[in-house]
């Protein structure tokens, strides 16, 4: 059954990684290197089988590969997965083995934080090899991705404004923000430095009123959140939260938000386009963690990253160009701009793994 879903997903490799000593079991699948080595974080979480951890990195990687390429990145998809739990099975040993297996992969794959994973988790893996992004400052790296997906998210929030309203003023309107982890907190402060009326909900309790103390937001229950009066919703947290149970409650004009896989289904999508809400497809928006840390490849630069950024405000532009163009809804249209230049660069017939990542800038000392 293995290989009946890799040819419906399209991937080129999926490696099983066991250190018995170690305690890790891990997934890393490669979906596609057409644009250039496969770039994605790794995940760590208790799955409750092994067949869902192996779903979970699939649809991720193939994800990567949509968002890299609308990005304009000249990096593929991929992503990996430890099955374990974040807050017990962590080791020095676990991702010191984990590291060994991306090094084993000689570039191909590159890897960064994802759920359940930090920036100390990574001085782990960087023991081991050169192909993690998202490093600490000391080593120049990026460190922490979270503030440039907040601000890449506001790039696409003022371009979707702009298509459903005529306008880019962010304070103008008011925000349903589902969410209030790293990039979640991030982008509310960047909304109320714009003077925007934030409604907010978070299943932790004290990210809720520090964002009520902080930022002055009106704080609503987790359910009550697709009730509000908002003209936007803004997912920030987990997948999936644009269902049927919740899209007929919704009284957004616009859906924009960080979260990834925001919509429970291409059906949803449809269903979203038809009600007249405009959808800003999640990894054109969320982008801007990756191109941060992609720019690791090169030697890492803050301004240039911050310049970077704001091209996300274009890649939406684009696809509301496409949509239209085309009669179909936002989520197909950012598919098919992903898909129109994954096919025109593998035209070059450019030759598989053509040059090994760069990583100028690096300082391997300080371990």
């Amino acid at each position: 059954m293995i290989f009946e879903t890799l040819d419906t997903f399209g991937h080129e490799q999926v490696v099983f990684c066991h250190n018995k000593d170690a305690g890790l079991k891990a997934i890393i699948a490669i979906h596609n290197t057409v644009l250039g080595p496969a770039l994605g974080g790794t995940r760590m979480w208790p799955y409750k089988t092994e067949q869902d951890a192996l779903n979970d990195v699939l649809r991720l990687s193939r994800g990567m590969t949509y968002k890299n390429a609308v990005a304009g990145l000249n990096i593929g998809g991929g992503k990996a997965v430890i099955i374990g739990d974040p807050a017990a099975d962590k080791s020095e040993a676990l991702f010191r083995a984990f590291g060994q297996f991306v090094e084993s992969l000689g570039g191909r794959y590159i890897t960064a934080e994802d759920v359940g994973i930090d920036v100390n988790d990574m001085e782990y893996v960087y023991r081991e090899t050169e192909y993690v992004t998202g490093v600490h400052q000391v080593h120049g790296g990026s460190g922490d991705p979270s503030p440039f997906t907040a601000y890449g998210t506001l790039q696409g929030l003022m371009a979707t404004l702009n298509k459903r309203f005529g306008d880019e003023e962010v304070g103008k309107y008011s925000y349903a923000v589902q969410g209030l982890g790293h990039v979640g907190m991030e982008f509310v402060k960047l909304l109320k430095e714009r003077g925007a009326k934030i409604f907010a909900t978070d299943i932790n309790k004290g990210l809720v009123d520090k964002a009520v103390s902080e930022y002055g937001v009106e704080a609503v229950g987790l359910d009550e959140i697709y009730d509000v009066p908002a003209d936007v919703y803004s997912p920030c947290a987990l997948g999936g939260t644009v269902n049927e149970g919740t899209l007929p409650r919704l009284k957004a004009k616009v859906i924009c938000g960080a979260a990834n896989n925001q919509l429970a289904n291409n059906a949803i999508g449809d269903e979203v386009a038809k009600r007249g809400i405009l959808y800003a497809p999640d990894y054109a928006v969320n982008a801007g963690g990756v191109m941060n840390v992609a720019l690791e490849l090169d030697g890492y630069n803050r301004e240039r990253a911050m310049r970077m950024m704001r091209t996300i405000y274009h890649n939406l532009a684009r696809i509301f160009e496409i949509a239209e163009r085309d009669a179909i809804p936002t989520y197909r249209a950012a598919d098919r701009l992903a898909e129109e230049r994954i096919t025109a660069i593998g035209k070059l017939k450019l030759p598989l793994g053509r040059s090994a990542p760069r990583f100028q800038g690096r300082i391997r000392g300080g371990h």
